[in-house]
């Protein structure tokens, strides 16, 4: 099969690399849709390497014994290898799993953990079914592109009845900026790249700031009467974008971190106990709310056009990369087959 791979020094191409084979409970999944996340990251800094991704959609190709997926299903693929057992997992809290198999210890196979390929290997109980009224690429959204946003607006419960501060609109913060709207939320938010911020306008956000504007915490206070947002995601990983929504939420509000990223200043007294905030992280969503978030893909097709800008095949994964460090583009995706 092929496989995308980056060779360093600005280059990246396609590979061959043998089909990996199911074993257990871990099945064959032929992709038909790679969405692309932060793997250009590495391009840019020159890595080498051949097992990119973590987000798919595609169709069961082959299953070595009977189970909850058969051939031909249509299915989006859940990040990483949880052990399916823990409380974590039975709970539907999977990606915090603590216990990960080794996929190619058990499956024997050298293959099948990158999502930038043709065929990859998942747990059956990791395949979540596509409606039939849904095509591949908006399918897959229900990764990173909605999946992590989604579960932050979950846990707060977003609700029309809230402004909502997000930090970082690019493609991760950009779906945030969907699920808010889809929620009745009204959306500020906060961004320094002209086409993500214009993108994030065209999705619903009510304004965007500039967070290079020394003024930009009192014009969102000035946007909410000068008592500060319901709720706030940040989805830049920035420390300053940290310290920001900690002061820009309002008393008693919610405030997510989504975004990886470093240390910033926090005081206990000021920022939690004399606002009372809640600050929590999110790195996905409960397994057990998949019917929900499809339901958000289905009725946010026209949004999910905007979100994804570009579509490229798979052997143009260098020019994909390089579009995604410029910066103007939302949600890129791959097809391995073209």
């Amino acid at each position: 099969m092929k496989v995308a791979a980056m060779f360093g020094d600005g280059r990246a191409g396609l590979v061959e690399k043998p089909d990996p084979t199911p074993k257990e409970d871990f099945v064959l999944v032929k992709v038909r849709v790679v969405p692309m996340c932060t793997e250009y990251k590495s391009f840019k800094a020159g890595h080498k390497g051949d097992n990119f991704g973590h987000e798919a959609a595609g169709e069961v190709a082959e299953v070595a014994q009977p189970g909850l997926v058969k051939v031909g299903d249509r299915v989006v693929v859940q990040p990483q290898y949880p052990c399916g057992r823990c409380y974590l997992c039975l709970t539907g809290e999977y990606i915090h799993c603590q216990n990960v198999r080794d996929v190619h210890a058990i499956t024997g196979s050298s293959t099948g953990t990158a999502t930038y390929a043709q065929y990859l290997l998942k747990q059956d109980w990791l395949l979540m079914p596509i409606p039939d009224d849904v095509g591949y690429e908006h399918a897959s959204m229900a990764c990173c592109g909605l999946g992590p946003t989604f579960g932050a607006m979950q846990q707060m419960d977003v609700s029309a009845f809230d402004t909502v501060l997000i930090t970082g609109l690019g493609p991760v913060g950009l779906g945030g900026v969907i699920n808010a709207r889809y929620r009745g939320a009204r959306v500020i938010g906060v961004e320094s790249h002209p086409y993500r911020a214009s993108l994030a306008k065209e999705l619903g956000a009510e304004v965007v700031l500039d967070p290079n504007d020394r003024d930009v915490p009192q014009k969102i206070m000035a946007l909410t009467d000068g008592i500060g947002v319901d709720k706030a995601v940040d989805c830049s990983g920035a420390s300053q974008a940290h310290r920001l929504i900690v002061d820009a939420v309002r008393r008693k509000g919610q405030a997510t971190f989504v975004g990886e990223g470093g240390e910033f200043p926090l005081a206990v007294s000021r920022d939690m106990i004399r606002k009372g905030l809640i600050l929590r992280g999110n790195w996905h969503y409960n397994l057990g709310d998949y019917p929900k978030l499809m339901k958000v893909v289905r009725e946010s097709a026209g949004q999910l056009d905007k979100l994804i800008t570009h579509a490229f095949p798979m052997s143009e994964v260098q020019k994909a990369w390089e579009l995604q460090i410029t910066g103007n583009c939302g949600k890129v995706v791959l097809d391995p087959w073209a």
